[in-house]
């Protein structure tokens, strides 16, 4: 049976950027995302935010960690991953996280103008396209 996995969101930074190195030399950034969808319940306008981890890697990495801070707006296309590890004291933890493949950086509030993919030249499925607003 056939398989897809590919997400799309958009959001705000929920912490810096944080550029890191592996061991190969190969740059990964990593940050949160907060996702929000307005609804309505009973006549009454709610929120409801989603938190997600958010991995990129390459020259993408380094972008990001150079142009995006918290609060930042992105837009971003990535595949699901689950991450797995044992606790110290032997319990069994799961995540789920996204792993970006494009990643288009967003005006923030009051900015003019369109938004800029400064980091998917490097890698597979990235977009030299901006948003317009």
């Amino acid at each position: 049976m056939a398989s897809f996995n590919k997400v799309i969101l958009m959001g705000n930074l929920t912490r810096d950027p944080e550029l890191r190195y592996t061991p190969g030399g190969n740059s990964l950034c990593s940050f949160g995302l907060a996702v929000n969808r307005r609804y309505r319940q009973n006549g009454e306008l709610k929120d409801e935010v989603c938190f997600i981890d958010i991995t990129v890697w390459g020259k993408q990495a380094e972008n990001c960690s150079e142009f995006l801070s918290k609060g930042s707006g992105v837009m971003l296309e990535g595949r699901l991953r689950q991450h797995s590890w044992e606790t110290e004291d032997g319990q069994r933890r799961t995540k789920i996280e996204v792993v970006a493949n494009s990643v288009q950086f967003l005006p923030r509030a009051g900015e003019r103008g369109q938004a800029t993919d400064r980091a998917g030249e490097d890698m597979p499925g990235g977009s030299d396209e901006g948003i317009p607003f």
